[in-house]
C-alpha cells in the first residue's frame, strides 16, 4: 500500500516552486497541479478549472478538489500552498496522514527583492535568456519587514503543527533546487520508483546577477539588515503554558450587555459591584459555557466585553495576601507549605501574628516575586497558577473564543468606565470606589525600588506588552 495518497508544497512566492513542481512533473507517476487553492485563480492564472473543477466549485467546497485529486488513476497528485491560499485547506491537509509534506524554502531577503523585480518588469517565468528582463529596485526597511513577519509566522505555525501530530516534512532548501540526487531522494520520500537523470531545463533562473546589482540603494539595505534581530535575541521569553479561554470565569451584569472577563488578582471585586449598582441591583450572570455565553451573546446585541488590567507589582501583592500570607477558604495551603520549605519563605505555618510587621511583610513579598520569577520560567514543580500567571497569557488565553472589546486599566478605571456606560447608552454610570485594591496601603508602606526591581525581572512580559511604568 502506497505511504502517501497525495502532497502539498509549502512554499512561498519567488522560492523556485514552479522549477520545482517542474522537476516533480518530469517524474513518472507524479504530478504537481500549480497553485490549486489560490484564491484568486485554480490551479494557474487564466484556467477555467483543474480537473473539471471551477473556481467557484472549489470556494464551495475545498475537500472536493482535493479528493479529485487523490483520484486520479496511476499518479500521485499534489499541489503548490502558500501562506496567503484558503486557509480551510491547511486545516485538511495539516490533520491528514496521508498527505506528504514538502517545505520550500529561500533567503527572505533573496525572494522579497526577486518579488519586486518579477512585479515591476511583469516577468514571473523565464523560459528563454534573450527574453530576460531586469530592473533595479529599492529595498523598502518596512517593506520587508512585514514580509519576513508573515514567512517565518507561516513556518512556525507549520512547524508546531507538524510536531503536534508527529509527522514529518521532506525539506528543500532554493539552492537543493540544483541537484538531481536531492530531486530524486524526493521522488523516493512520495514513494515514487522512477527516477530523473538531469533536471528540467525549461525553466531558467532569473536575475542571478549580484544582490548589490539588484538594488538600487543595497547600502542601506545592507545596514537596515544589520539593525533586525535575526535570532530573536531581544525577545521576552515565555515559558507560561498555554491557556484556554476561561469562559465559566466570565461575569456578566445582572441586565445590561455587558461582559467582565476577570483577570485573577485585580480590581475584581470592585468592576462586579459596579455592574450590580449599574443595574440597580440583582445577580450577577457566572458559570458560563461556550454554548450559554453564545446565547448571552445573540439576546444582547450591543454587548460590549472588557478586561481590567492592574500593575504588575499590586496584582503579585494582592496574589501573596489572598493566597498565599492568608489562610482559610480559597488559599492555597499547599503552595504556602511548599514556599515555606523550599524558597525559605518567612511567614509562620499558620496565621500571622503581631510580631509580623511590615518590615516582615516586605521580606515576605520580596520572597514570593523571587518564586514568581522562577514560576513563570518554568523552573519550579508548582503549577503556574492564573492567580499569578502574566496578564497577557491570561488575555491571549480569553481570545481563543472571545477578545475583550476594551482592555481597561485599574489606575484610570473610574474615567474608563463611564466610558463604557456610555458605550451601551448609559449616562448614570455608578461612581466608584476611591480604592479599588484593598491592600494597596500595605504595599504603599513596603514599596520600594527593589521591588519594582523583583517584579520586573517576574513579570517581564506584561511591562513590555503594556508599557507599565514603576508602580508608585
Amino acid at each position: 500500500m502506497a505511504r502517501f495518497d497525495y502532497f502539498v508544497i509549502f512554499a512561498e512566492m519567488r522560492t523556485g516552486s514552479n522549477f520545482l513542481e517542474a522537476n516533480i512533473n518530469s517524474f513518472d507517476g507524479l504530478v504537481c497541479h500549480g497553485e490549486a487553492f489560490n484564491p484568486h485563480f485554480i490551479g494557474y492564472p487564466n484556467t477555467l478549472d483543474l480537473l473539471g473543477m471551477t473556481q467557484s466549485m472549489r470556494e464551495a467546497d475545498p475537500q472536493r478538489l482535493i479528493d479529485t485529486i487523490k483520484a486520479q488513476k496511476g499518479t500521485l497528485g499534489g499541489f503548490r500552498y502558500f501562506n496567503d491560499h484558503d486557509p480551510r485547506v491547511f486545516e485538511i491537509v495539516l490533520a491528514d496522514l496521508r498527505c506528504a509534506k514538502i517545505i520550500l524554502t529561500r533567503n527572505p531577503v533573496e525572494s522579497y527583492i526577486s518579488r519586486k523585480i518579477a512585479a515591476a518588469t511583469g516577468q514571473w517565468k523565464l523560459t528563454s535568456v534573450k527574453h530576460a528582463k531586469s530592473e533595479q529596485v529599492r529595498f523598502r526597511p518596512a517593506e520587508f519587514e512585514d514580509h519576513l513577519e508573515k514567512v517565518q509566522a507561516f513556518q512556525i505555525r507549520l512547524q508546531n503543527a507538524l510536531q503536534k501530530s508527529g509527522q514529518t516534512a521532506f525539506y528543500v532548501a532554493y539552492e537543493d533546487l540544483q541537484d538531481v540526487d536531492v530531486m530524486n531522494g524526493l521522488a523516493a520520500y512520495l514513494g515514487c520508483s522512477s527516477r530523473i537523470e538531469a533536471l528540467d531545463k525549461k525553466l531558467k533562473k532569473q536575475n542571478p546577477e549580484p544582490m548589490d546589482d539588484k538594488v538600487v540603494n543595497f547600502a542601506e539595505m545592507e545596514k537596515s539588515l544589520t539593525k533586525l534581530d535575526r535570532f530573536n535575541l531581544t525577545r521576552t521569553p515565555n515559558f507560561e503554558p498555554r491557556r484556554g479561554p476561561a469562559i465559566p470565569t466570565f461575569i456578566a451584569a445582572p441586565r445590561s450587555p455587558l461582559l467582565h472577563l476577570p483577570l485573577r488578582s485585580g480590581p475584581e471585586t470592585a468592576v462586579n459591584d459596579w455592574l450590580i449598582r449599574l443595574d440597580g441591583g440583582g445577580s450577577l450572570q457566572t458559570g458560563f459555557s461556550q454554548k450559554t455565553l453564545r446565547q448571552w451573546k445573540a439576546a444582547h446585541p450591543g454587548h460590549r466585553s472588557f478586561a481590567v488590567l492592574r500593575h504588575p507589582v499590586a496584582r503579585a501583592h494582592a496574589a501573596f495576601c489572598d493566597r498565599i500570607l492568608a489562610t482559610g477558604p480559597g488559599t492555597y495551603a499547599e503552595i504556602r507549605e511548599n514556599l515555606r520549605k523550599i524558597f525559605a519563605l518567612p511567614i509562620p505555618a499558620g496565621d500571622v501574628g503581631p510580631d509580623y510587621d511590615d518590615t516582615a511583610h516586605r521580606a515576605a513579598f520580596l520572597v514570593f516575586l523571587g518564586f514568581l520569577k522562577a514560576n513563570l520560567a518554568a523552573q519550579t514543580s508548582q503549577r503556574i497558577d492564573p492567580t499569578w500567571a502574566s496578564q497577557l497569557s491570561l488575555l491571549q488565553g480569553f481570545a481563543g473564543f472571545v477578545f475583550p472589546d476594551l482592555i481597561l486599566r485599574e489606575a484610570t478605571l473610574a474615567a474608563d468606565l463611564v466610558q463604557l456606560a456610555h458605550q451601551i447608552g448609559r449616562s448614570d454610570s455608578p461612581a466608584l470606589p476611591l480604592v479599588t485594591d484593598p491592600h494597596a496601603a500595605q504595599l504603599s508602606r513596603i514599596y520600594d525600588t527593589h521591588i519594582e526591581a523583583a517584579a520586573r525581572d517576574a513579570y517581564a512580559r506584561d511591562y513590555n506588552a503594556f508599557g507599565f511604568e514603576n508602580w508608585s
